[in-house]
């Protein structure tokens, strides 16, 4: 019933959905949803990559413009140390990346 209201442009529902399949770990349904413009969604795919460690499909969302994807990918480059990608994603204007590719540069000197 879900399902046939998100498909039919019915927000709440798509909302809701996206909230089910959260729930469930379904990432099939979290990126239909995602594709189909769900933003919620796609806050809730990149809580579940993070959490993850899912490195791809997060760098897919950011590419894709979710701003709470390219925190959580931050997040993780830090905690990895991994110089490279917190600067690509400074550069691309993430204030997240930016603050933690300082504090990590600071910590290293």
């Amino acid at each position: 019933m879900l399902r046939r209201l998100a498909d039919d442009g019915n927000e709440e529902a798509a909302d809701g959905l996206a909230e089910l399949a959260a729930e469930r770990g379904d990432f099939e349904e979290l990126r239909r949803l995602v594709d189909d413009g769900n933003e919620n969604a796609a806050d809730r795919l990149a809580e579940l990559a993070a959490e993850r460690g899912d490195l791809d499909e997060l760098r897919r969302l950011v590419d894709d413009g979710n701003e709470n994807a390219a925190d959580r990918l931050a997040e993780l480059a830090a905690e990895r140390g991994d110089l490279d990608e917190l600067q690509r994603l400074s550069s691309e204007g993430n204030e997240s990346a930016e603050s933690l590719l300082s504090e990590l540069i600071r910590n290293i000197k």
